[in-house]
This record gives C-alpha cells, sequence and structure tokens, in this order.
C-alpha cells in the first residue's frame, strides 16, 4: 500500500511563512459568534483589506459595515474611526505584544509571547494554536489555519468566551510595497488622541 507524504503541519508552514514572507497583500471577513442558549450565533460581519511589511508595518481597513482604520509604522499604532473622525495613537510595542497582528505581522520569534500548539486538520487546514504567555491580554486562546503555506483563517477567543472568526483571501506574498506605505497621515480635522 502507497502512503501518501502528509501536508505539512499547520506550525510547520506558518514558521516558513513567517521565514520567506517579509510582506503580503490581501481581504479579510471577521465574524463574531456569541453563544445563545448553547448554539453559535453570528453576530456581526466586517470585511475589509490587509498589508503588512515586517517588522510591525501594518494597514488593517476595514471597509463595511463601517470605516475603521488600523495602520502601524512600525513604532506607532494609529486607529482611526471614520464615523467619528477621531485617531487614538498607541506605542507599538506594547500594543502589539500578544494580539493577533502580532502573529502576522510581528518578527519571527513566536514562541517568546505565545505557547504553541499542533491541532491538525480541520475543514481543509492544517491548525494550530497560540496561547499568550501574559495574561493581559484580550485573548486567551488563537487558533490558525494554514493552507498551501498561507494563513487562511484566524480563530480568536477572548475571556469573555466571545469568538471571533477571520478568514483570510486573496493573500499576495512579498508585492512590491512603496517606501512610505505605511506613513499615516492624520485626516483633516479628525481629534487626536495620544495613550
Amino acid at each position: 500500500m502507497l502512503s501518501l507524504p502528509a501536508a505539512a503541519s499547520g506550525m510547520d508552514q506558518f514558521k516558513s511563512f513567517v521565514a520567506n514572507t517579509k510582506s503580503a497583500k490581501g481581504e479579510f471577513s471577521q465574524q463574531m459568534v456569541k453563544m445563545v442558549d448553547g448554539q453559535p450565533k453570528i453576530s456581526k460581519t466586517s470585511t475589509g483589506t490587509f498589508q503588512f511589511a515586517r517588522p510591525g508595518k501594518f494597514i488593517w481597513s476595514y471597509v463595511k459595515p463601517y470605516e475603521q482604520l488600523l495602520q502601524a509604522d512600525g513604532d506607532k499604532l494609529y486607529i482611526y474611526d471614520k464615523d467619528l473622525n477621531q485617531v487614538t495613537v498607541k506605542k507599538l510595542g506594547n500594543a502589539l505584544g500578544s494580539s493577533p497582528a502580532a502573529i502576522l505581522f510581528g518578527s519571527s520569534d513566536l514562541e517568546k509571547n505565545f505557547t504553541l500548539k499542533e491541532v491538525g486538520p480541520k475543514q481543509g487546514l492544517e491548525w494550530f494554536e497560540a496561547i499568550p504567555k501574559t495574561k493581559d491580554t484580550s485573548f486567551d486562546h488563537i487558533g490558525i489555519g494554514m493552507k498551501d503555506g498561507v494563513p487562511a483563517a484566524l480563530e480568536l477567543r477572548d475571556s469573555f468566551g466571545q469568538v471571533s472568526l477571520i478568514t483570510l483571501k486573496n493573500v499576495e506574498k512579498n508585492p512590491p510595497m512603496k517606501a512610505d506605505q505605511f506613513k499615516f497621515t492624520v485626516p483633516t480635522g479628525a481629534d487626536v488622541f495620544q495613550q
């Protein structure tokens, strides 16, 4: 009987993605899932685009149902809410530590902030999970599903039991990027809050 080689584990695919992908762009959809009477119910769906360059530079842009922008230039994180016309500025170091963005867009030293554990195949993806080592994060469990060497899904569980499912598609590895791609310009008339 012939044995077929198993697909590379989720963790192996991810480590290869981190090592060989200095930048990427793509689209995402994010669903909030709440448990109602023991059944999962999707309460909110958002869609948008993302792009990143390691380490710590990214643009995560929500387009629907309302516009919000999370942008990091390697030093600071800018959160722009278009409806309120306000920008919140945070120092990137603390804001990124063990967030989902740190996993996808940060440096390659994942094991410093997370305990990694192989999960195996589920819904056509190879999954592993990352458990933050510090307890001061908003997520206590992050699942990552890999397919064909790129992240295809994230499952984020917070300490209140809420789950966010993020699906990534049309991920393009190492696309050309302009030098000032991640420089944030405060929109005219926006209120700015430093945190």
